[in-house]
């Protein structure tokens, strides 16, 4: 479920980079980021239900899953390590978006 909610907080922070537009001074990298993120968590996710699915009973496929279960592991620690440079560059809908070249009397 934690799997979940990240990429819904994600998609969220996405929707907010976009909606600030070019003009926001991180906009490329966190768009990036935020991509690569939802790419990771997205093979996690398909990671962890072929692993669900094969028998860890059987002695065959015991190598195949450590190798699927150690590829999780690290992709896992990718994801966080990505979300924070995420929260780094500071991803804020606050509504109030920088109006350049603009003022308002």
């Amino acid at each position: 479920m934690l799997d979940v909610a990240l990429f819904m907080a994600n998609a969220a922070q996405l929707k907010a980079v976009l909606e600030q537009g070019p003009s926001f001074q991180y906009y490329a990298a966190l768009v990036t980021l935020i991509s690569i993120s939802l790419f990771f968590q997205t093979v996690i996710g398909i990671l962890l239900i072929v692993m669900a699915r094969l028998n860890l009973n059987d002695m065959e496929k015991q190598q195949h899953l450590n190798l699927l279960n150690n590829i999780a592991t690290i992709l896992v620690f990718i994801t966080v390590i990505v979300n924070i440079f995420i929260t780094a560059f500071g991803v804020q809908k606050t509504g109030l978006y920088p109006s350049y070249g603009r003022r308002l009397y």
